[in-house]
């Protein structure tokens, strides 16, 4: 966004590109959360974050679930006084997860002398398209969900809870050889930075585990039809398929593996662990495997409050993305409260960071040279009845 004295000359005198048209209009509303009931909300000034992810397009089901995490947060961090008397608040600007918008995002969020952090974009591909911005300003890129093994390599500035996939490929290949038992495996995999090296190294730890690879499709992020695929993944004979997908598109290659008569296990990363894989599925995705980092009935006490708040909130329970995001805002507010809130405050304060709580992961501290969090926890999943539960470790039938 531009200083509010430059925009009535440039907006009177320009009105011609893009980023220029959305700084001349009205910025858009910071989320809030009410405080929860029996607190009162602090009257500070506003710390505000800035949010840039998919909330329209193919991956908004994302960004809607990182809403609510959130906002549920807000509430317990405003409703406890929010950071030193100042509520804590964001902006989230609708990138679709399209790389050309999230550098769009990050011009206005660096030119914003308000945000003093910014969190997503959602893919890998988006964010790192954005990221030389974000470093120039000094303004930290925390994204987290951000997978791909060099989004932290762009710069001191760019920081992660997420795992990566040098750690989550290696551990579905494992989950998918060792304890599902597949010897030959199909795998489809959507055509993205993401996507491709997650398969990449996929592919490469099952073939060193001693299992086949007997067939590999790639798809682009918006393909429909996978009857040719589906032809060529018949005739490879596998005994199981992979789905390197998103929820969206797994869930129509599920769909199309069943009408197809294909009645192999399915095993999929840990990006279909997510409430629209299982509701557009339907019956097609029922019995798949997921190597996953969360499960909303395990009994440890941090676990359970948290479910049990989000349930009486959304009347849902939890995915990872949402549970993801109420850490990632918790932890956020950690930081500002040890450094300040002021972008170097937020960059100096995250590797000093230790043992925040964290539903995710129990506690997080960060690695200092690779700016990720260390010792990732996985948990197997099956999509059982309309819903994800922990795998008692038979094949499910199909």
């Amino acid at each position: 966004m531009l200083p509010v004295h430059v925009l009535p000359r440039v907006c009177a005198l320009l009105g011609a590109t893009t980023l220029l048209a959305a700084a001349c209009a009205a910025p858009p509303p910071a989320a809030t959360s009410r405080p929860a009931e029996g607190t009162t909300a602090p009257a500070g000034e506003p710390i505000y974050i800035g949010v840039s992810g998919p909330l329209t397009g193919p991956n908004a089901r994302y960004g809607e679930q990182w809403k609510k995490g959130f906002d549920l947060a807000l509430e317990e961090i405003n409703g406890r006084g929010g950071i030193n008397g100042r509520p804590l608040t964001y902006i989230f600007e609708d990138s679709q997860s399209d790389p050309k918008q999230s550098v769009l995002v990050a011009q206005k969020f660096v030119a914003d002398e308000r945000i003093i952090v910014e969190l997503g974009d959602f893919s890998s591909t988006a964010s790192m398209a954005a990221s030389p911005i974000y470093q120039r300003a000094g303004l930290v890129q925390f994204g987290f969900t951000n997978s791909h093994p060099d989004f932290t390599k762009g710069g001191d500035y760019m920081w992660s809870n997420s795992t990566t996939q040098e750690q989550l490929s290696p551990a579905m290949a494992e989950f998918t050889v060792k304890e599902v038992g597949l010897k030959r495996i199909a795998v489809f995999n959507i055509n993205n930075d993401w996507g491709k090296v997650t398969a990449q190294i996929f592919v490469d730890t099952v073939k060193r585990l001693g299992a086949d690879v007997v067939a590999v499709e790639s798809y682009l992020p918006d393909e429909k039809d996978f009857r040719s695929a589906l032809t060529r993944v018949r005739e490879a004979k596998p005994d199981g398929i992979a789905l390197i997908s998103y929820q969206a598109d797994g869930a129509l290659i599920a769909q199309q593996v069943e009408a197809a008569g294909l009645k192999v296990p399915l095993v999929g990363a840990s990006s279909l662990h997510s409430p629209d894989f299982i509701r557009l599925g339907g019956k097609a995705v029922e019995g798949t495997l997921i190597r996953a980092q969360f499960l909303p009935t395990n009994p440890d006490p941090r676990v359970k409050a948290f479910v049990d708040k989000y349930r009486a909130k959304y009347n849902e329970t939890p995915d990872f993305f949402a549970t993801h995001a109420y850490d990632t805002m918790h932890l956020i507010a950690k930081a500002i409260e040890l450094g300040g809130p002021t972008r170097r405050g937020v960059r100096e304060a995250l590797p000093k960071l230790r043992d925040v709580p964290s539903v995710i992961y129990g506690s997080v501290t960060f690695n200092p040279e690779t700016r990720r969090v260390s010792n990732p926890q996985f948990v197997n999943l099956i999509v059982k009845d309309g819903d994800f539960v922990a795998w008692d470790g038979k094949l499910p039938t199909r």
